[in-house]
């Protein structure tokens, strides 16, 4: 059955600029009002809220909560949280749903809103659509007995704490690791460090001073330079990087080198290898590098893409019966210790097998080579099909033929732009920029 097209929600939630569109005060409240009543009329009635640390979530942690009260569902706060922390207190609380206001990497005066089921994954698209039904029907008021009721968790970092430490041995330490952190003044600002503290690491901590409007702000995974620096200059053994939302992590080893998601879901595949765990495959995107499938496949592993995407690659998971997926850009999934992506426990799979090893982060990642990779984006003129042109489809298997099976070729048209990305990737550097050019020659000459 083809998918009802979703007319607010994306495919990660809600996002925009805070006062345009559905991010005002008025549009976030009456969609808790619109996702308390669908809940409501299944007979739950407890939605958790968390958020990151943008000054917008105020008023909009505010807005959900009054929406959600005149919908007559009960509220729990948890404040600043990663958005798996949010994910794993609304399983363990025992809630009909979870709210994330965030939105992930953007700047400050961005905000979202993320859906949780009460199994902590994203929510069900029927869900979604019932929601956008009821968003578009007038606003009521249950009865003032029937109103519902909000309390802050007080113990909620705690707990995420313990269950983050949990997806490791028992008797993992840390000691003597010397590591940098950096939270992108976000979400994890106070619980990571505590987490690699409590574990004996040795730990500095840097981006952990939010004040509103820095969040993302030249700090964390999108912004690794600043943290390459401070690991060269302190001496550190390796570096961690999370985003404003903590569900990505990137990490730097002691020469300065970024390992980015590829290299860190290698290195989880490995440790689960090692500990003699049957995980069957790996789930990558159409952007994952080359380099990763050889790596996987060489331990005896399958290796699929997904497309690009968190959502996708939960599906294709799921769908396989495989525990281990994730995103270049560091969104890694570990459904053999949680439902959905997280930076700090991603990072705890990577940091144990260090320990567990001795190895340093340079040769737990030395399996696998990344191939070189070059995209350039190309603009659509007008009505032009590329696609389907003799010329490109030409290239791509003069492309394909110099590649000779050790690269790939991806043409793709943007989600968001009138435009072309094309990427190449392979062993020699310059045949791969050759190629890449040549191909994209021909879709802006089609």
């Amino acid at each position: 059955m083809e998918k009802m097209e979703k007319k607010y929600f994306g495919t990660d939630g809600i996002r925009g600029k805070v006062g345009e569109g559905l991010m005002t005060a008025d549009q976030v409240l009456k969609l808790g009002w619109a996702v308390g009543k669908v809940l409501a009329s299944q007979g739950k009635k407890l939605v958790v809220i968390g958020k990151d640390t943008r000054i917008s979530g105020y008023m909009f942690e505010s807005a959900l909560e009054a929406g959600l009260s005149a919908a007559g569902v009960n509220v729990r706060l948890l404040g600043p949280m990663p958005t798996p922390g949010i994910a794993y207190l609304t399983r363990t609380l025992h809630a009909s749903a979870g709210i994330v206001i965030s939105a992930s990497h953007n700047p400050f005066y961005d905000n979202g809103l993320k859906f949780f089921s009460s199994e902590g994954c994203k929510l069900a698209d029927d869900l979604e659509h019932q929601i956008e039904t009821m968003f578009e029907l007038p606003m009521t008021t249950v009865e003032s007995f029937e109103l519902g009721k909000a309390l802050r968790v007080k113990d909620a970092q705690g707990r995420y704490i313990e269950a983050c430490k949990a997806t490791i041995p028992l008797t993992t330490n840390f000691s003597g690791m010397n590591m940098v952190i950096d939270c992108a003044h976000g979400a994890t600002y106070s619980i990571a460090p505590d987490v690699l503290i409590e574990l004996g690491a040795n730990v500095i901590a840097i981006g952990a001073e939010p004040d509103g409007i820095n969040i993302n702000a030249y700090r964390g995974s999108t912004h690794p330079e600043h943290l390459r620096h401070t690991v060269q200059h302190q001496g550190a053994d390796l570096g961690i990087a999370f985003d404003g939302d903590g569900d990505r992590v990137l990490m730097v080893d002691a020469d300065g080198e970024i390992v980015d998601g590829d290299e860190l879901l290698y290195i989880i595949a490995k440790s689960r290898v090692h500990a003699g765990i049957d995980i069957k495959g790996i789930v990558g995107t159409l952007m994952s590098n080359m380099g990763l499938e050889l790596a996987v496949k060489a331990m005896g592993l399958e290796f699929e893409r997904a497309n690009v995407g968190d959502r996708y690659v939960l599906e294709m998971l799921n769908q396989n019966g495989w525990m281990l997926g994730g995103e270049s850009s560091g969104h890694i999934i570990c459904l053999d210790r949680t439902t959905t992506g997280d930076g700090i426990v991603s990072a705890l799979q990577v940091l144990a097998y260090l320990s567990e090893t001795g190895q340093t982060l340079q040769e737990a990642k030395s399996g696998m080579k990344k191939m070189p990779m070059h995209m350039i984006n190309v603009p659509l003129n007008g009505q032009s099909r590329p696609l389907e042109s003799e010329l490109v489809k030409s290239a791509l298997q003069q492309a394909e033929q110099q590649l000779n099976g050790r690269g790939r070729v991806l043409l793709r048209p943007s989600g968001t732009e009138p435009l072309i990305r094309v990427m190449v990737e392979g062993e020699e550097k310059t045949m791969v920029h050759a190629l890449t050019q040549s191909i994209a020659d021909a879709v802006a000459a089609a």
